[in-house]
């Protein structure tokens, strides 16, 4: 199994090869030995890499939980459960990892010599436990389950555009205006309409259908589009907060935008009894936290623009 991972992890049988100290024979006697244990393929190989079959993604699954609860149980029985040692997993999405999460490893590693890491950033839903993952920055609602959300913050979806293209077009007042305008989008955040909160004495949201002129699978692309005076965007605020705070593109419709979406740093239940799992939580959580706070960009209201309240009382900015 520790060799079937190692390929996986290292992209190659020669990769694992390296990794493990084992011949190249020896790696490729190992795979053909569990892939005879099974019974079914579990790696399509070519020249220069290789492919899990649908049977070898869920067996590498398994793998991974068996080898972490391996990890776990070598440790204790060493009397090692209070120094943090091993390598720890952690999954973002993209932007998230290499713009937030990044650094924050990078200085934990540096804090924690014995510690490995490994970051997945992934565009998809993660089963931490099923893949075998540590920890998980999650920006979403998380739904009732066994895993244990440590809160670092919350994002808002926000609407936005260049000074130079909201000076050129026609005003944006309502959410039904963006029908007027040229529309930057990515599939997760609504490729043909977005949906706005329900008017003062409605309980029906308000949805917007649209053309998009740029359907964009890339956080950065759609920024860099919309800085350029390419169209109107709705991205997460943390996305476009730097942006914002320099003047390169403002927020619209802030009096319109949905409930904030919150931030949780989360694990398998009972995973942060694992030294290098509690060292990470208790070295990232004040930093992500700090880092969130700085990436909420307020609204752009006038003083003397009324906000409305929750419990709906209107009051001065």
């Amino acid at each position: 199994m520790k060799v079937f991972v190692a390929a996986l992890d290292e992209g190659s049988l020669a990769g694992a090869s390296r990794k493990t100290g084992r011949s190249a024979a020896a790696v490729s006697r190992a795979i053909a030995f569990l892939e005879e244990h099974v019974g079914v393929p579990l790696l399509h190989r070519t020249t220069r890499s290789l492919k899990l079959s649908e049977a070898g993604e869920r067996y590498a699954a398994a793998c991974r939980k068996v080898l972490a609860d391996l990890e776990e149980a070598d440790r204790n029985a060493a009397g090692e459960r209070s120094v943090p040692r091993g390598t720890l997993t952690i999954t973002s999405t993209v932007f998230a990892g290499v713009e937030i999460l990044r650094s924050i490893v990078d200085a934990f590693m540096d804090e924690y010599p014995t510690v490995s890491v490994r970051m997945h950033m992934l565009e998809r839903p993660v089963n931490l436990i099923d893949e075998g993952m540590d920890l998980a920055l999650r920006i979403t609602h998380l739904a009732d389950s066994s895993l244990v959300a440590q809160r670092v913050g919350e994002v808002r979806r926000v609407v936005v555009a260049s000074p130079r293209y909201l000076a050129t077009h026609p005003r944006i007042k309502e959410p039904a205006d963006l029908a007027k305008h040229a529309i930057v989008t990515m599939a997760h955040m609504g490729q043909d309409s977005w949906s706005f909160p329900p008017q003062e004495g409605s309980s029906v949201p308000r949805a917007v259908s649209f053309t998009p002129r740029l359907v964009i699978n890339n956080v950065r692309g759609a920024i860099s589009s919309v800085v350029d005076g390419h169209g109107v965007s709705r991205l997460l605020s943390y996305h476009v907060a730097p942006e914002i705070n320099r003047g390169e593109l403002r927020i619209v419709l802030a009096d319109a935008e949905p409930a904030a979406i919150p931030v949780n740093l989360v694990s398998p239940f009972g995973r942060l009894a694992v030294p290098k799992v509690r060292a990470f939580a208790d070295f990232a959580l004040p930093r992500l936290r700090a880092q969130f706070a700085a990436l909420m960009p307020a609204p752009e209201t006038s003083p003397s623009t009324p906000i409305r309240t929750r419990r709906g009382r209107m009051s001065a900015g």
